[in-house]
């Protein structure tokens, strides 16, 4: 395998990375405070491998192939995760490394756990580097979704590749051009909730930082009880409406603005989406009602924004869910593995997979019923391949027998039951607050061993990368070629 055009593309995000770098080192230059020195030197550390990697990595300039891609798209995520870690490291929080890294890579994958405690009373510099790391994360997240997993084929994300050409190709008909139009959206996006939660009551500072984690979903906040802190129902809606913003599929956006207004109402897997938490949301909020004696219009506040928060794996809270009696676990551990829809910032399976579930379910059933029928499942108004469909039971199953793995390998170390399925589940499905009273909503992961800390670092890239785009490393016939 020629590295060089892996090593080329990883260095130049590194070298993007320490510029980036550069932002909270000036914050904290600006607030006098010692940190923007432990920011310039990881910087200029970050800056100078990055550079060093693509001027000795020169190729050609052909084409990535297939095993290329796999390598590329997984050591960037890895590298990036690694150099990040350096300003947590150091800085005056003073993580230990294991800690640094599990930061960034949830910052990154914008998985949103985190081990920081004391975040009211932390630097500036530290909390713009959290939610940067977010931003840069969710839309790498998209221009991912929409160029490589499609060519990779992950999951039955095939589908997407056709889809974002034949949406793409009459106005913008390079790659190139479409992931700079969504880039240009997700800005504009993040600088309208800026300004909404800033009106609404928050500092500027407070503004930028969770405007940047409500678009990329991401979820890190600049203090330990997360939105709960501001107490207001006007920031709570303008994060719940953000939330849903960043779960849909960033290429309708771009083709709503292009002049095809029915766009986002049409496609499927917005309307499976919306439903899915319109329904969830009116079954907590009266749960809340009938069972907590919350009266009707808080009930309705809390549901809607925990319930959007942890379906989109955004992570923020306002409330701990833990408490809210025995049918919330349940509930909330499973709305962990859904996620939103593809091609959006956020985690999880991802709807249209169940979709595809359950159109193959459907006619299997009148296969039953009418054996010499001929029944063809439909996604979005075309025909579901039977490629797609094996790529997509196949992910499913990787997927809850690395959730399975995972969890028995935190029970191991000692966890609790709640925790070990919780942590598993929050760090596959890129979600961030586990269960229960050691890593739930109000509390951090901290208190976890440091097995426990890189395992569940591996699983967020497992799953932010979707799985399959990292485990096909392992297999023999990759490296045979």
């Amino acid at each position: 395998m020629d590295f060089r055009p892996i090593v080329l593309v990883s260095g130049t995000l590194l070298a993007s990375l320490a510029v980036v770098m550069c932002i909270p080192a000036f914050v904290d230059f600006m607030n006098g405070h010692p940190d923007w020195e432990v920011f310039a030197i990881c910087a200029s550390i970050t800056l100078f491998v990055g550079v060093g990697m693509a001027l000795t990595s020169r190729s050609d300039g052909t084409k990535l192939n297939i095993r290329q891609a796999f390598m590329m798209t997984t050591l960037s995520w890895i590298a990036l995760a690694f150099f990040a870690a350096l300003p947590f490291h150091f800085t005056s929080i003073d993580l230990s490394y294991t800690d640094a890294l599990f930061e960034s890579m949830s910052g990154l994958t914008t998985t949103g756990s985190t081990v920081i405690t004391g975040l009211d009373i932390a630097p500036s510099g530290i909390l713009l580097w959290r939610a940067l790391l977010q931003w840069l994360g969710g839309i790498g997240i998209i221009v991912m979704a929409i160029s490589v997993l499609p060519m990779l084929k992950v999951g039955g994300m095939q589908l997407f590749r056709m889809e974002s050409s034949d949406q793409s190709d009459k106005a913008l008909p390079r790659a190139a051009q479409i992931a700079t139009a969504i880039s240009v959206i997700y800005l504009i996006l993040t600088v309208i909730w800026m300004i909404a939660y800033w009106l609404a009551g928050m500092t500027g500072f407070e503004a930028v930082a969770h405007a940047m984690t409500t678009v990329a979903t991401g979820g890190f906040s600049t203090s330990d009880a997360s939105l709960g802190h501001f107490n207001s129902a006007a920031i709570d809606a303008i994060a719940t409406f953000g939330m849903l913003i960043g779960a849909l599929p960033f290429i309708l956006f771009l083709r709503t603005l292009q002049g095809d207004f029915s766009a986002l109402y049409n496609d499927s897997q917005v309307q499976w989406f919306l439903t899915t938490v319109l329904v969830l949301i009116l079954i907590t909020a009266s749960w809340l009602w009938l069972s907590n004696n919350v009266y009707p219009l808080r009930a309705l506040q809390l549901a809607s924004f925990n319930i959007v928060s942890m379906i989109t794996g955004t992570g923020y809270a306002t409330d701990d869910f833990s408490n809210w009696g025995s049918f919330a676990n349940p509930l909330f551990f499973l709305i962990m593995f859904i996620g939103g829809c593809a091609g959006s910032t956020t985690c999880g399976i991802k709807i249209f997979r169940f979709q595809i579930l359950y159109a193959s379910a459907r006619t299997q059933i009148r296969h039953l019923l009418q054996p010499s029928g001929v029944f063809i499942p439909y996604y979005n108004r075309r025909p579901i391949s039977d490629e797609v469909i094996v790529s997509v039971l196949s992910f499913f199953f990787m997927w809850f027998l690395t959730f399975t793995i995972l969890a028995f390998a935190l029970g191991l170390l000692g966890l609790d039951f709640l925790t070990a399925l919780s942590a598993a589940a929050t760090s596959i499905a890129n979600v961030g607050p586990a269960l229960g009273p050691v890593a739930g909503p109000s509390s951090t992961f901290q208190s976890l061993p440091d097995a426990a800390k890189w395992l569940m670092t591996g699983g967020m890239l497992l799953g932010r990368l979707e799985l399959f785009t990292v485990i096909v490393l392992f297999s023999r016939t990759f490296w045979r070629g």
